[in-house]
């Protein structure tokens, strides 16, 4: 029964003379094919790709497998725009331009985009966070997470990798308390509404989604709302461009909109500085009424992070869009600047550097993917084997980016950029200890070790802005990378958000030593005349009013220098090249309402 029921199947179905002559090792596997994958099957060949079939072994072996693949192409067929004919000619394309040397900027010429530098601390910085944290009540954010922290030898996903590890607080802990802290301060600041919840999208991927859903749900959604947070997993592997078609394909988008949301912010998954730079540039997205706001820091030329142009064709288009750094200089060159991309009078390049946040207003985001469903520009990244371009040293794919979304949007779209210090909003995590320490000297390692320093610098900083003498920074040496030890400060985002939380929050002659660790966890947590000499950690219920002042002195806490080749080690140590070691430190906790005065 079970061989006539094959031949059965086999006679119902059919490739073809012709494409069972090109693909004969598919044609012996026909029969384990269901009419669905047969065509499908036709589409490949009618596209040439009978190479796929050529190494398949006989029915009755990797059948499974072999029904597997035929899963993922009709995923893909359902899910790529236009389809897999549509993928496979695109590609076609892509790679012959590739090979061709075509130049994708051809035909245009760039200039400088209007955008606003900010200042950290001024009067305009400050207003703009006020009108930031009225607008984030109508704002949803998107956190772009599909890629798992193998590159930085992590074998987790990077949304677990602690941001800094004073308190051990890992990225999607940060990022979500960031949230609940802008929801309270933008519900309090729009008195007598209704509390609004801000939603949290995140993007995933097939590495990336169970691990994902895990860390949240056994965190209990760090306090957040699980109605609150909503998982979209990418179908295929194509790059974080694809955020945009799966938010076309859920209908989030139409449902924030009859909310009564504007504004949708898009982030990537470990830069644990972003959220200090929220508040001024969506402030800067209301006050401009920007459709598209791209945050920015400056940029050295030639530096290796993208240039946000402005592109002007020949025959009279224009667009504001990223420009990858080996990109920038040989465009610039070819359309009349002999020098190429150079720094001027600021001492940085005059095309503001790209950091893959992006700010929408969502009605223009709306119209525009009624019209593309989402579908980014695609490119690809070919690595040759050697100048015939003709074979690979690794599988291609085509690929998109988040960023490239302005790329088709009309010449009426008010596209902008908001620069701002790059110690303020910018230290992502992706460098592994080998290749961080192979990064030319002056340049930014972009590893474990710089992100989490680089908060301890941004909060050293801030607490100066407002008075703090705040010790200078020595500078260590972990994982062959030389960083700035600045004092380990850390604080929660409810205790402050913006210049003018902090700037409220502390008072008098305060002083932290070099060699101090200070961890701030309360809103209600209030600074005056305190001087710092160790460690202190604060901990206060919201409805805790505690003042802290007087000398705190103590042996304190040390960084311990560790050998990231030691796998006796916990990876998300190894990969920072230091532990905290806890000497001494003084701990205070306010469990109940009150008002409280500490002075040691």
């Amino acid at each position: 029964m079970e061989a006539s029921g094959t031949v059965t199947k086999q006679a119902e179905v059919s490739i073809g003379d012709d494409w069972a002559t090109a693909a004969p090792r598919l044609q012996k596997n026909l029969g384990i094919l269901s009419p669905d994958q047969v065509e499908h099957a036709k589409l490949l060949l009618s596209e040439g790709q009978n190479h796929l079939f050529a190494h398949w072994s006989d029915p009755g072996v990797d059948d499974e497998r072999k029904k597997s693949f035929f899963d993922q192409v009709a995923r893909l067929n359902a899910n790529y725009p236009g389809g897999l004919v549509t993928y496979i000619r695109n590609a076609r394309k892509l790679l012959g331009d590739s090979k061709a040397g075509k130049n994708p900027f051809d035909g245009f010429t760039p200039s400088v985009p209007s955008g606003v530098v900010l200042t950290y601390g001024d009067d305009n910085f400050v207003n703009l966070e006020d009108v930031g944290i009225r607008e984030v009540r109508n704002a949803a954010f998107v956190l772009v997470a599909g890629g798992l922290g193998e590159r930085l030898g992590y074998k987790g996903i990077k949304l677990a990798l602690p941001a800094e590890t004073t308190t051990g607080t890992c990225f999607l802990q940060h990022y979500i308390e960031s949230i609940l802290a802008l929801q309270d301060a933008s519900c309090r600041v729009a008195q007598g509404q209704s509390q609004s919840q801000i939603p949290l999208v995140i993007m995933t991927s097939d590495d990336t989604h169970a691990a994902t859903v895990k860390l949240l749900e056994s965190n209990s959604y760090f306090g957040m709302e699980s109605t609150q947070v909503k998982l979209l997993k990418q179908t295929k592997p194509h790059g974080h461009g694809d955020v945009h078609a799966l938010l076309y394909s859920s209908g989030l988008l139409n449902t924030w909109h009859d909310a009564g949301r504007k504004w949708v912010l898009f982030f990537q998954d470990t830069n644990g500085l972003l959220f200090k730079a929220i508040p001024a540039a969506l402030g800067v997205s209301s006050t401009k009424n920007y459709h598209v706001n791209s945050l920015a820091v400056p940029r050295k030329a030639k530096e290796a992070i993208g240039g946000i142009t402005k592109l002007t064709h020949a025959d009279g288009r224009t667009m504001v869009i990223n420009v990858e750094y080996n990109q920038l200089d040989p465009l610039l060159r070819a359309t009349g600047h002999d020098d190429g991309d150079v720094n001027c009078e600021t001492g940085y390049s005059p095309f503001p550097g790209n950091i893959n946040q992006l700010i929408l207003e969502l009605n223009s985001y709306i119209e525009e993917l009624s019209r593309t469903r989402g579908a980014i520009t695609e490119f690809v990244n070919p690595k040759y084997k050697d100048s015939s371009k003709t074979s690979f040293k690794s599988s291609t794919r085509l690929e998109c980016m988040m960023q490239d979304y302005p790329k088709t949007l009309p010449a009426s779209a008010r596209v902008g950029f908001t620069v701002m210090d790059a110690w303020l909003a910018y230290a992502p995590v992706k460098n592994n200890p080998e290749d961080a320490a192979k990064v030319p000297k002056g340049n930014p390692y972009h590893s474990a070790t710089s992100g989490e320093m680089a908060i301890y610098r941004a909060n050293s900083l801030i607490l100066r802005k407002v008075g703090v003498h705040v010790a200078d920074p020595v500078i260590g040496s972990f994982n062959g990378q030389e960083v700035e030890v600045w004092p380990r400060i850390t604080w929660k985002p409810r205790w402050a958000l913006t210049f003018s939380d902090v700037k409220s929050k502390v008072s008098g002659s305060c002083s932290v030593s070099q060699e101090s660790t200070m961890v701030i966890n309360g809103r209600n947590i209030y600074f005056e005349d305190l001087a710092l000499e160790g460690s202190l950690l604060i901990n206060a219920v919201d409805e805790a009013e505690v003042k802290v002042s007087g000398r705190v002195q103590n042996e304190g806490w040390v960084l311990e220098p560790l050998d990231h080749n030691d796998t006796s080690i916990p990876e998300e140590l190894r990969i920072r090249g230091f532990r905290v070691k806890k000497i001494d430190q003084l701990e205070i906790n306010y469990t109940e309402p009150g008002k409280f005065s500490f002075k040691p």
